[in-house]
């Protein structure tokens, strides 16, 4: 084990001062909404901001889903996929 040298001053914490970012926790915009159900015929309107650009379904930690809405969400996003109101891949990915 090495020890450091006696005249080495401790490396101090910074706190969080001006110029640092600290993150913001993400809130979930079905329970700031009070949302009860989430519907899969509602594709156009808000389902598109959740789902990226590969056709993809977005994850919690990116959107700030709570868990309840995040699997009542995939479950609207797969049935709106079944029903051809969501695609399942991208436009650029289906032209190949």
């Amino acid at each position: 084990m090495q020890r450091r040298s006696e005249g080495a001053p401790r490396r101090e914490r910074r706190e969080a001062g001006r110029g640092e970012r600290t993150s913001r926790r993400k809130i979930c915009q079905f329970c700031h909404d009070h949302v009860r159900e989430i519907d899969y015929k509602d594709a156009n309107r808000f389902m598109k901001r959740y789902i990226s650009d590969r056709g993809k379904i977005e994850p919690r930690r990116k959107t700030g889903t709570c868990a309840k809405h995040q699997r009542r969400l995939s479950v609207a996003i797969k049935q709106a996929r079944l029903m051809a109101l969501l695609p399942y891949t991208a436009e650029h990915i289906r032209g190949m």
